[in-house]
């Protein structure tokens, strides 16, 4: 088993959406930079940018109802729905420059048009919603939402969910044309291809086994040929760990004071695919509800039409689970293996804090089928068990760290970037609403990188992004413009396709 040795400038550990979009913007800022990439499976976006490993995608808050708050005195915090639809509005803006640019091609194949929806039930619910839609839709970025508690109204817009529903409790849903659908493992694909063609080297098969400083401060990565056998070793001065759950084991290697009292909690998922033709064609909407009380905000209940290998589906989801793999492909030592003596006080605290939250996912896990078709018959009354099958999600892993707020072992439920304090590595952990805001992540990631480039890249990052640096929502005149010059460029103003 002979080893190789060899130098480069960037080196991007995974190859899904995240270093896809990390090396795609350093190709336009930097292209004489060397990039390498090492992914362990044998293509690009299989984990968790895979289209398949995710129920829902395309998050803007436009329908998510866990993105904004009742506060104490009955108003609406809308703070967070806004930051996410500002960071969703980057991405949108820069996969439009790379069309624009020929750099990638037909849009359609990873982005398309959908209405997206909030649909509640009871009274305290629809009271909810309606101060939501009024605290929205005063907002330039929620333009054109419109809210509806008539059941004509609503058999309309979703007439599968209102077919068969019996209930006497009062119903409301909010709507806007202007949502999505994102394939990222698509995407991912693409922006792997356009990279190919930018000389950037990806080696597939190819597993990171371990991440060193070296004395002159650059970082060695030891690397693994699945195919050859071969034992590799590549230096380069910036490393970027975007490993989906994988990245926390290979971070805590670094031995970076940052990656210490961090851990990682997994949670597994499922969710139902219909692929009936005469049932996806009853729906078209992601259309989300409410968590049940005591359950955590990824488990938001949702129904979407999906845009997958040229065909529409119909998923809804996700059902939470247990597993201690931090990968679909991982192994089950991977959450024991992942506790050392800098984070086992952090561990076990979290520990002690999500009990409620562990029997809840081992309740999912003993859901029968029947059990989940009433859970997705309070979204269609009438769905029919054969119509329905189930698919296994990627894996999430949760961030759990000690923080100001929540004190010790606190469970976080988004993404998270660590970053060395001389910025020579980064890795990305946590889930949701990730993919959607990778744009806006990886910009995050280069500014606190290379600071000392920042001012000379900063023209080419406003070509490419127009509204970098600046507040969309302050700036109505110029949101209309992108959404509208972006929409053009991604084809979002078509008609519904028609598959063959």
């Amino acid at each position: 088993m002979s080893s190789i040795k060899k130098k480069t400038d960037v080196i991007l550990i995974g190859a899904g959406v995240m270093s896809a979009t990390l090396g795609s913007l350093l190709k336009e800022l930097a292209p004489e930079w060397e990039i390498k990439v090492f992914e362990k499976l044998s293509n690009a976006g299989e984990e968790s940018s895979n289209e398949w490993n995710n129920a829902g995608t395309g998050h803007a808050a436009l329908c998510e109802l866990n993105y904004t708050s009742e506060k104490s005195d009955g108003s609406i915090d809308i703070s967070k729905a806004i930051k996410i639809n500002e960071q969703f509005q980057l991405s949108r803006q820069f996969w439009s420059y790379l069309v624009n640019s020929n750099l990638i091609r037909n849009p359609q194949d990873f982005i398309m048009p959908i209405p997206h929806m909030s649909l509640v039930q009871g009274e305290k619910n629809v009271s909810f919603l309606k101060k939501r839609f009024e605290a929205l839709s005063n907002n330039p970025l929620f333009q054109g939402m419109e809210f509806s508690e008539d059941p004509e109204k609503l058999k309309e817009w979703i007439p599968l969910i209102m077919d068969g529903r019996t209930a006497n409790e009062p119903i409301a849903a909010t709507k806007i044309d202007s949502g999505t659908d994102v394939n990222f493992g698509a995407l991912t694909r693409m922006l792997f291809d356009h990279l190919k063609d930018k000389n950037v080297e990806i080696n597939y098969n190819h597993s990171v086994k371990n991440i060193k400083r070296t004395t002159d401060g650059s970082w060695e990565v030891k690397v693994h040929d699945m195919d050859s056998g071969k034992i590799e070793y590549h230096t380069a001065k910036f490393v970027f760990i975007g490993g989906g759950g994988g990245s926390l084991p290979l971070l805590q290697k670094t031995g970076i004071p940052e990656s210490k009292h961090v851990g990682g909690f997994p949670v597994s998922g499922l969710f139902m695919v219909c692929n009936k033709p005469e049932v996806v064609a009853q729906h078209h909407a992601k259309v989300y509800g409410k968590a049940k009380v005591g359950a955590p905000p990824m488990s938001v209940p949702h129904l979407d039409s999906r845009y997958i290998d040229n065909k529409k589906t119909l998923l809804f989801g996700p059902f939470a689970g247990f597993s201690p793999k931090f990968l679909k492909t991982g192994s089950n030592f991977d959450l024991i293996g992942s506790v050392n003596l800098n984070n086992i006080l952090t561990m076990l605290a979290a520990g002690v804090k999500e009990m409620a939250l562990t029997k809840y996912l081992i309740q999912q896990v003993l859901l029968s089928h029947e059990k989940r078709m009433e859970e997705l018959r309070e979204f269609i009354p009438n769905a029919k068990s054969e119509d329905w099958d189930i698919v296994v999600a990627g894996q999430r892993v949760q961030v759990i760290k000690d923080t100001e707020t929540g004190g010790k072992g606190t469970l976080q439920f988004g993404t998270e970037v660590i970053t060395a304090t001389d910025g020579s590595i980064a890795a990305l952990l946590g889930a949701s609403p990730g993919a959607s805001t990778a744009v806006h992540v990886m910009l995050e990631v280069i500014e606190k990188c290379f600071p000392q480039q920042m001012k000379e890249w900063e023209s080419k990052i406003k070509e490419m992004i127009p509204s970098y640096g600046m507040s969309l929502m302050k700036n109505p005149e110029l949101f209309q413009q992108i959404h509208t010059s972006t929409a053009h460029a991604l084809g979002l103003n078509g008609k519904e396709p028609v598959f063959s």
